[in-house]
């Protein structure tokens, strides 16, 4: 981060700003980034907690978030640590040797969870409200097994106690109220923003053109649109707010309506809660996933089995016994309400759930194979996916020799 370039955001077209934390000492290559580039320091209004104590339109310009090591970013329009996407880039990085910028991605992590309230779906002010996919223990994992074949087994060990902390603490974000699929036992995505999401400003046609394709099919039913002027006044606008989004404080939602049509303040939750899902955008969720938060997901709630059955290893590898017992007494409740409400017998198949509808979703997807994966299927459903799905391997059946 203490190249100039590293902290513009190719996604908005604003002056370069780094966040520091508030009650961090500023580092002398932060300061030398001032000096050197065009680049502005500000530090956030005031120290974090949980994710969603501040909201980024809090913050008048959007800017990038300090972290302390380097870090591999996804490309393209993401300049920025993400997520879900480091956890592939660090197998990769652990494959081709670099573990020692792998295990730095993942202190990145901690020191998210330390002052910004939790790992966020990128570090940027705008994320402040959501998280992304839990692969923090299958990284963890991915670390320390690294440094153990390389023959450092202690310094892997000593380092577990460590990551064994900030792994629980993120696990207790997926298990916070407003993440809770009703009473199900299981876990949704949810953004605890509201209205449009500021990144999409370099795309300000997405919404005006959900709104588009929602009016050229009148036969997919949803509750997506809202009527109001295309022109509000004080009084519309501050309805606007209650039923859609308020023009007054995002440009993004001021210019996302057509013809008398606005997004509904529904369908913003969904549209965030599919951003922390990491599945942008489908259909999975009806039409662009504008009810990503009424379901409790496949993926995420076979994620959080495996992270529970990760933190039970790792407690007991730390001589902690009991929380292990508790772990694993977790993740088989977990899987007890996976196969309540998101296995599918007949099909042989998992699918979401609609927890808000009571109704299990009838939308194939690849998702599916989570369970899989991450331990949560047993042998005969592992073998129903197989073949209902028609598994292929390098372009044979899977019943033929390689």
């Amino acid at each position: 981060m203490d190249d100039c370039k590293s902290v513009a955001d190719p996604k908005l077209a604003t002056v370069s700003i780094l966040y520091l934390p508030k009650d961090v000492p500023e580092p002398p290559e932060v300061a030398a980034l001032e000096k050197s580039c065009k680049v502005k320091v500000d530090r956030l209004p005031r120290p974090i907690e949980h994710i969603g104590d501040i909201k980024p339109h809090e913050i008048a310009h959007a800017g990038l978030l300090y972290l302390p090591n380097k870090y591999v970013v996804p490309g393209g329009r993401f300049n920025e640590m993400y997520g879900w996407d480091s956890y592939f880039i660090i197998l990769g990085l652990i494959q081709d040797g670099h573990t020692d910028l792998a295990k730095g991605m993942v202190e990145n992590f901690f020191y998210e969870i330390e002052h910004y309230g939790g790992i966020l779906n990128a570090n940027r002010t705008y994320y402040f409200t959501r998280s992304q996919p839990p692969f923090l223990s299958s990284m963890i994992r991915a670390v320390y097994d690294a440094e153990s074949s390389a023959g450092q087994r202690d310094a892997a060990a000593a380092w577990l106690g460590r990551a064994y902390s900030f792994a629980s603490r993120d696990h207790a974000l997926w298990m916070s109220d407003f993440h809770k699929a009703g009473d199900t036992g299981l876990a949704r995505y949810y953004d605890l923003g509201e209205g449009p999401v500021e990144e999409m400003a370099d795309d300000s046609t997405y919404y005006p053109d959900v709104i588009r394709w929602l009016l050229a099919h009148p036969e997919v039913k949803t509750d997506f649109l809202v009527t109001a002027t295309d022109k509000p006044d004080a009084a519309e606008e501050a309805k606007l707010a209650e039923i859609s989004c308020d023009p007054r404080i995002s440009g993004v939602c001021a210019h996302a309506h057509v013809n008398g049509h606005w997004l509904s303040r529904d369908f913003y939750k969904g549209d965030r809660a599919m951003r922390e899902s990491g599945f942008d955008p489908a259909f999975r969720y009806d039409p662009f996933s504008g009810w990503t938060h009424h379901d409790a997901p496949s993926c995420l709630n076979s994620l959080l089995y495996k992270y529970e059955r990760d933190l039970a290893w790792m407690a007991e590898q730390l001589g902690k016994p009991d929380e292990s017992k508790q772990w694993n007494q977790l993740a088989e409740q977990r899987r007890a309400a996976i196969n309540k409400y998101l296995w599918n017998a007949q099909k042989g198949m998992y699918f979401d759930y609609d927890f808000m509808a009571g109704k299990q979703s009838t939308y194939d997807y690849l998702t599916t194979f989570y369970p899989l994966w991450a331990g949560a299927a047993d042998a005969q459903q592992a073998k129903a996916v197989e073949a209902n799905e028609g598994i292929r391997e390098g372009g044979r059946s899977s019943d033929e020799p390689l």
